[in-house]
């Protein structure tokens, strides 16, 4: 299984980023993707990622990205999450601020979701059948998550 992980899945992106995680080393979770979930992957990374990465020029950091179910609940992740689809990551960049990259993603890029989350990461999700292009800011508010529909500021 080693030998899947150093799979390259685009010019920049290896498999490896979408299945690291400190969790499931920690918890002894089997953190692996199976075919269909590779091929999920290859969709983020051939439509969204890879794409983004060439636009912004710029190294994209995966935060979090395929999740299993156990690990997905270890984490505390929404029981529909996109990340146990392997259809989500959340990224992160240094060479712009998350809000000139949240906006070129908005303006630019086809995607199902895209979350500005507490000002930390950014959620980006894509699903090759149906795009929604759903736009939500998440803040906490008195210690709870608080999705708000994106309105053009952040």
């Amino acid at each position: 299984m080693l030998l899947r992980f150093t799979m390259r899945l685009s010019k920049n992106f290896t498999l490896k980023e979408f299945a690291r995680s400190g969790t499931a080393q920690r918890m002894d979770i089997n953190n692996t993707p199976s075919q269909e979930k590779i091929q999920n992957i290859k969709d983020l990374v051939g439509n969204l990622l890879q794409p983004l990465r060439d636009r912004i020029n710029s190294t994209i950091t995966i935060n979090s990205g395929y999740r299993c179910r156990v690990l997905n609940q270890a984490v505390g992740g929404a029981f529909r999450s996109q990340h146990t689809q392997a259809q989500a990551a959340d990224i992160d960049v240094t060479s712009i601020t998350l809000k000139e990259l949240f906006k070129i993603i908005y303006e630019e890029f086809e995607y199902d979701k895209l979350i500005y989350e507490y000002s930390e990461w950014i959620h980006i999700s894509y699903d090759k059948t149906n795009n929604r292009k759903i736009t939500l800011v998440a803040k906490k508010i008195n210690g709870t998550t608080v999705y708000q529909k994106y309105n053009g500021e952040l």
